[in-house]
């Protein structure tokens, strides 16, 4: 079955970084576009960055152009997610998805295969 699991969220001030990992199983990581969302509660999953598996065009929410950068390695089946200049308002869940279409998809609704999500905390 399709796993994807999600590490490298923590504690962090305001202006660190981080780097999220997303290593999948299951699928042909190379045939499937990457995405990454992030949840806080009593809002909805926010769309974050993805990168597609054809060409690795990488497209970003507004929110986070200037400050994450999303990679892939698909020798290592895995997805990164490059956080820089974090903000107290960056603090969520922060989800990894797949899906099959070599495509920007900016909607959770795209995407197929989700993982478990890892807590990232900015502290101001």
């Amino acid at each position: 079955q399709v796993q994807l699991v999600e590490s490298g969220g923590g504690l962090v001030q305001a202006g660190g970084s981080l780097r999220l990992s997303c290593a999948a199983s299951g699928l042909l990581f190379s045939s499937h576009t990457m995405g990454w969302f992030r949840h806080v509660p009593g809002k909805e999953r926010e769309f974050i960055a993805t990168i597609t598996w054809s060409n690795g065009r990488t497209c970003y929410a507004d929110s986070v152009k200037d400050r994450f950068t999303i990679s892939r390695d698909n020798a290592k089946n895995t997805a990164y997610l490059h956080l820089h200049s974090l903000k107290p308002e960056d603090t969520a869940v922060y989800y990894c998805a797949a899906r099959s279409s070599s495509s920007c998809s900016y909607s959770a609704l795209g995407y197929n295969y989700w993982g478990q999500g890892t807590q990232v905390t900015v502290s101001s």
